[in-house]
């Protein structure tokens, strides 16, 4: 693969160590992946902020799943292990953030906004040395990236893993066949138990409705395929929605703009 930059790094995963004891609060990092690449369940030192400038990324935790398509990204507290999953050939641009300068940042893992303003930073990020000094360009270059990240609102792209048994097994399911058009009472003949009762783990163990943690999972998946350059109306039909318009309304709806331009919008960023 060639180097888009001195920062970006071949397909070998790198060594993270300078990033991680740098001196410096923050540290920059580009790497471009192919699709379907694979990063192992790994842990930081430092918190993380994971950003695909184009592609998609899928981050996967003990708990939970997160999605990080172009304007997105997901912030990983510092120790959290955590895997990753590339569709689209991610250019991936990330920031390692010192504990100390994340106090203001969330604890849990979540998908955060990524302005303009910050996709730039993030991208200059990179090309600045691990030592580089306070009172300088590249100083106020990447405080002013902090300030940014900070301000940045947390969005719904999460889907919770649940580690109640029964309801995970209904989770794994829905995430293999997404398609599936089981009900609550069609789990719940599966497993000799009441519907109010698959109602009643989902909302306890998960935070969201069966049909609401359904169709998460059904719009992570979609928007892992758009990434990949799938057609609008094979992701929807593949899915299990009647229709493209059935699809495109639950899209937008969760995302404020349709699934076309989603995916246009990933390739224009690419």
């Amino acid at each position: 693969m060639a180097l888009t930059s001195h920062t970006t790094r071949p397909l070998a995963e790198p060594d993270l160590y300078p990033y991680e004891s740098s001196r410096r609060p923050l540290a920059g990092l580009a790497i471009d992946y192919p699709d379907g690449h694979r990063v192992k369940r790994h842990r930081h030192r430092r918190g993380q902020l994971v950003y695909a400038m184009s592609g998609v990324m899928v981050v996967d935790t003990d708990a939970g799943i997160w999605v990080v398509p172009p304007t997105r990204g997901v912030w990983v507290p510092a120790w959290v292990s955590h895997g990753i999953r590339m569709s689209g050939e991610p250019r991936m641009r990330t920031v390692f953030v010192e504990p100390g300068a994340a106090a203001h940042l969330p604890a849990q893992c979540c998908v955060l906004s990524v302005s303009p303003l910050l996709r730039e930073l993030m991208a200059a990020a990179a090309e600045v040395p691990l030592d580089w000094e306070p009172d300088t360009r590249d100083g106020r270059l990447m405080m002013l990236l902090l300030d940014e990240l900070r301000q940045e609102p947390v969005l719904p792209l999460h889907l919770p893993q649940p580690s109640e048994p029964r309801l995970a097994r209904i989770c794994r399911a829905i995430v293999r066949h997404p398609e599936r058009q089981d009900g609550a009472a069609d789990w719940a003949r599966e497993l000799g138990v009441d519907p109010k009762t698959v109602h009643r783990l989902f909302v306890r163990h998960t935070g969201m409705t069966f049909g609401r943690w359904r169709q998460q999972a059904r719009l992570l998946a979609a928007m892992e395929r758009l990434a990949r350059g799938d057609r609008v109306l094979d992701v929807a039909l593949d899915l299990g929605y009647e229709s493209p318009s059935a699809f495109a309304a639950m899209f937008r709806k969760a995302l404020g703009e349709s699934p076309s331009a989603f995916a246009a919008r990933g390739v224009a960023s690419a």
